[in-house]
């Protein structure tokens, strides 16, 4: 397991990879669900290794994606999880940048029946934050609920999209 730190403008962000070719994480400091991708065996194994290109070139589109644009790439993901999360979040890489659903939405998306309390879980175990949008994710009627990163950042990130998205 390899680690890496990016300071942000929301505060301390923490990169993981297992391979050192694709990410694994990608946590704000502090976040609920902190390292929950990461196994137990693995977490004797971290390193930092901020030289990686998986790190290069996730820092690259955290610059982008928090300084002025809007990143055309997206680094290599490997997730392993349930089948269940792994579904949501296949789907919240679909919403577009600047707009939001709610959880009901998503759970009408998924290919089996699903309530939306169980995809709140689901969302909220994102363990590849902002490159998976899981802000992005609102309760009914827009209501900012839940967010591992905590609710003020994911009012910034947000109100970061839909201004630049309007822009565009």
């Amino acid at each position: 397991m390899f680690t890496c730190n990016y300071s942000s403008p929301l505060g301390k962000i923490t990169l993981a990879s297992h391979s050192g070719k694709s990410l694994c994480g990608l946590w704000f400091e502090g976040q609920k669900y902190f390292g929950g991708t990461i196994l137990c065996d693995d977490i004797l194994e971290i390193s930092e290794k901020s030289g990686l290109p998986v790190f290069e070139q996730t820092a690259d589109w955290l610059d982008i994606y928090l300084g002025s644009g809007i990143p055309e790439f997206t680094p290599e993901i490997e997730i392993t999880d349930t089948p269940f999360r792994k579904a949501v979040w296949e789907t919240l890489l679909k919403i577009p940048y600047g707009e939001t659903v709610t959880y009901g939405d998503i759970a009408k998306m998924l290919p089996s029946k699903s309530s939306p309390r169980a995809v709140g879980s689901a969302v909220g175990r994102n363990p590849v934050s902002l490159i998976i949008p899981c802000h992005r994710v609102v309760g009914v009627k827009g209501a900012l609920t839940g967010y591992a990163g905590g609710i003020d950042r994911k009012e910034k990130l947000l109100l970061m999209e839909k201004t630049r998205a309007s822009i565009v």
